[in-house]
């Protein structure tokens, strides 16, 4: 068994920094990350985004804890979320719309 322990979230270093796939604005957000893949493709991790919109294209169902940020997330086909630090989200799969990251965003987050 590998038990993988990320100790304060708020503070942990993150590894991998890059630009969002399909940026909406400029200057184009940039995503940093620290993520573990567990068997079956499930993935876990602490992640953080700048400001700005960009198309979400995780079409795995996703549950996430935001840690520090704000954000609104408009889904193709519904009403926008806002989100802020303290909330929890479940994505189901095939959740796509838009992200507007107003404040970094980071969040501790699961893919199922």
């Amino acid at each position: 068994m590998s038990i993988t322990h990320f100790k304060s979230t708020a503070t942990i270093l993150l590894l991998d920094t890059f630009p969002v796939a399909v940026p909406l604005s400029e200057p184009v957000a940039q995503i940093t990350e620290r993520c573990v893949t567990h068997d079956n493709n499930r993935e876990s991790g602490i992640w953080e985004c700048t400001p700005g919109k960009w198309r979400r294209q995780i079409t795995q169902q996703e549950f996430c804890h935001f840690i520090s940020g704000r954000c609104t997330f408009m889904p193709d086909d519904g009403e926008p979320i806002e989100i802020k630090a303290g909330d929890a989200i479940m994505f189901p799969e095939n959740s796509v719309g838009t992200w507007h990251i107003h404040d970094t965003v980071r969040k501790s987050y699961i893919l199922l």
